[in-house]
């Protein structure tokens, strides 16, 4: 009896000192939200920016996030855990500590409610409900595999964010219209942009953005304004509706059922417009299909 006590005496002491001392965190929300985890990882840096003393310190792939949220005298460290589910819906973990009263904190938590709770509770609920609100914005469907033709192409190059990409769609628009419709160049199809660059943990992104045009001997000159042909590819394809500032969600989503389905990515997101932002309107009435290129059969 006196081993048994020993033992369990010894297990009691090195929880506790695990619990106190060594324990990373020192608390932790979770919740599951209907989206994926692109969606969810831009809209925490999103969130994140809204907020009056906060910074995103750390980021490790899509999946991962480490926040600095200033509140008082208090720095509080936020590590987001996403961790996909399905193809729509994804798991939450939020493992949340006090840099400056960590040790008080683990003190009281077992044996009160205390101030520290009630605040993470409500930082992460404002966040989820912001969350929801983004959701409920736009669809987007993954059709499945698909083919983009072949086609000539006017373009203006745009380096940007991916919040600042419809931005650069509707500064651009006027200037594409009014050299191809004054020079009577043919259009040949539904504007488009093909992504060139993208580095995913600052979101910075290049692209060009396409005109189709029948080509001809005759193409105005403007130093903002290039020709190229585009070729045709395979790719996964998706239907989204919403806000164009948003449809760089499909890209995550494409990102997402390829590796479920073992294909072969081979190039950066293209998407085709049916409807010009400037006129405004429902946004959910919008829709752009959007590619996720993959490796040719053939190749």
């Amino acid at each position: 009896m006196k081993k048994v006590l020993s033992v369990l005496l010894s297990l009691i002491i090195v929880g506790i000192v695990w619990y106190l001392f060594i324990k990373p965190y020192d608390y932790r929300v979770t919740f599951k939200t209907r989206t994926f985890p692109g969606t969810i990882n831009q809209s925490l840096k999103i969130w994140n920016s809204t907020l009056e003393d906060a910074q995103i310190v750390k980021q490790e792939g899509l999946s991962h996030l480490e926040q600095k949220i200033k509140f008082n005298d208090s720095t509080f460290l936020y590590e987001w855990e996403i961790i996909p589910l399905t193809d729509s819906t994804s798991k939450v973990k939020v493992y949340v500590k006090d840099l400056e009263h960590s040790l008080q904190n683990k003190i009281a938590i077992p044996f009160s409610h205390t101030d520290f709770e009630e605040r993470t509770v409500n930082t992460v609920k404002d966040f989820n409900e912001k969350l929801n609100d983004h959701i409920s914005n736009f669809r987007v469907k993954v059709t499945g595999e698909s083919k983009l033709p072949a086609t000539y192409c006017a373009y203006v190059s745009v380096k940007t964010t991916q919040l600042g990409k419809a931005k650069g769609m509707m500064y651009n628009y006027p200037l594409l219209n009014t050299i191809l419709s004054n020079n009577g160049i043919e259009l040949n199809g539904r504007p488009f942009i093909e992504v060139t660059q993208w580095d995913m943990e600052t979101d910075s992104i290049h692209y060009d953005f396409c005109y189709p045009i029948i080509k001809s001997d005759s193409l105005p000159e403007h130093p903002d304004l290039k020709y190229k042909q585009f070729n045709s590819r395979d790719a996964l394809m998706a239907i989204y509706n919403g806000n164009y500032i948003s449809s760089d969600r499909a890209w995550y989503a494409l990102m997402n059922y390829a590796t479920k389905n073992d294909l072969e990515v081979a190039g950066l997101p293209v998407e085709v417009f049916h409807n010009n932002p400037n006129m405004g309107g429902d946004a959910l009435r919008w829709k752009a299909e959007v590619y996720l290129p993959l490796k040719n059969m053939d190749d």
